[in-house]
């Protein structure tokens, strides 16, 4: 198991998990509204099947919102 923080939170994942899978854990509903950073760096949503979680890895899920004046 890792121990990673995910918004802010500890939140423990299996070894191997991707983002991809931690999207899907996390049961984000629209994953094409939302940008990631790992470890305060931005990741291309080409390479969210690619990445693998490391122990002690950051990610934070960033929701666009409309509004505004």
């Amino acid at each position: 198991m890792l121990k990673i923080t995910v918004n802010g939170k500890a939140q423990e994942v299996d070894t191997a998990t991707t983002l991809a899978k931690l999207i899907a854990l996390n049961n984000i509903t629209q994953p094409d509204m939302v940008s990631v950073q790992l470890n305060e760096e931005f990741v291309y949503k080409e390479n969210y099947d690619t990445i693998e979680l490391k122990d002690g890895d950051m990610v934070d899920f960033l929701y666009f919102m409309g509004g505004g004046c």
